[in-house]
């Protein structure tokens, strides 16, 4: 039986407003968590959770047939303080859709729930749909996408959720943070004592804002660096810090392994360079993919994402898309249009239709 779309979408405008005004801070989900699975079982889904992520599988799931994941997250980063309303009261106006959370992620995740429930009690389908409502994706976290998809079995492909205006992201970025330290001697700042470790970080810093990496990519263009942190632990102005401490967000095109940029970076500086993580490499699904050809002949346009999401801890091929704009993602006053949630609905049906 296939569920009315416009109840589809009625519904998913107000399972966000539930959302909005439920914190869903990365780590402490557990609320958020529990009301989407509760939503999916009042919808006659059989929902599992393992840890706060919360996922389903279509009613005539065939482990002979090739598998489709529907992946959004539903913990949000802390509201900022330029907010002038509410971050957790859903506020519906000129259209719009205010709210924590409304437009990163929760207008994607809520269009992806619907899109599922639709094509839920189908007997017919070439392709196995499998919902993902994910934690900890604002921090990058292992309790998330990571720790779940070893409990989903084999994945084929999968649409990420995020706020892409419906467009898709056929690549992203990958991201790499670097902390870097720079080692001197502590001296009285009154007299010539002591290595001022800062001088040296100033050094290095320089370099990280003005180096250029030859390879740029079509979709993804330059690698880009920037130092994003500074500090010693100094608390008194008259000593001459021994060591000095930075940070480097580093985003990464497909022409760079982590490893190669590693490489010339240290070849190039002389502070102690240590990655945080190297898990969030570079990705790109394949313009000849079922999924971007479908997309294309729908008219959706394709580009390369400079954000980072879930799609770069999958090791199949994902595309990125949803309702919403990332230019309003964590912003104060957070919104979304309610027209962006139907017509992500609409969209990501007819998207999957011309595969399942």
């Amino acid at each position: 039986m296939t569920k009315d779309v416009s109840i589809l979408q009625a519904d998913a405008i107000n399972l966000l407003k539930q959302l909005i005004a439920t914190p869903s801070f990365s780590k402490e989900e557990d609320n958020s968590s529990a009301f989407i699975k509760v939503f999916l079982e009042n919808n006659g889904v059989k929902a599992e959770q393992h840890l706060y992520n919360i996922w389903a599988k279509n009613k005539y799931f065939d482990t002979n047939k090739p598998t489709i994941l529907l992946n959004s997250h539903h913990d949000t980063v802390k509201p900022n303080k330029g907010y002038t309303l509410d971050p957790f009261s859903p506020i519906e106006k000129d259209g719009k859709l205010f709210g924590l959370g409304s437009n990163d992620a929760g207008g994607s995740l809520v269009s992806l729930i619907a899109t599922f429930l639709y094509y839920y009690e189908k007997e017919t389908l070439h392709y196995n749909i499998i919902l993902a409502a994910t934690a900890e994706e604002e921090i990058s976290g292992h309790n998330g996408i990571e720790a779940l998809l070893p409990h989903l079995g084999k994945i084929d492909c999968a649409i990420v959720g995020e706020p892409t205006q419906m467009q898709m992201a056929v690549a992203e970025k990958g991201l790499m943070v670097l902390d870097c330290t720079t080692n001197g001697r502590a001296g009285h700042a009154a007299r010539e004592e002591g290595e001022n470790a800062v001088y040296k970080a100033i050094k290095d810093i320089g370099w990280f804002s003005s180096f250029r990496f030859d390879k740029v990519s079509d979709l993804l263009g330059p690698v880009k660096m920037s130092v994003t942190v500074i500090e010693t632990d100094n608390k008194a102005h008259n000593v001459v810090p021994a060591q000095c401490r930075f940070v480097v967000d580093c985003r990464v095109n497909e022409l760079y392994t982590f490893e190669e940029m590693l490489e010339i970076i240290r070849s190039n500086v002389q502070s102690e360079t240590k990655p945080r993580s190297t898990r969030l490499r570079s990705s790109a699904i394949a313009l000849s993919h079922p999924l971007v050809k479908a997309g294309l002949k729908m008219g959706r346009s394709y580009y390369g994402s400079p954000t980072t999401s879930d799609k770069a801890l999958m090791d199949f091929p994902s595309l990125k898309i949803g309702p919403g704009d990332s230019a309003r993602s964590h912003t104060a006053d957070e919104y979304i249009y309610i027209d962006e949630i139907k017509n992500g609905i609409d969209l990501y049906i007819q998207l999957l239709n011309q595969l399942v």
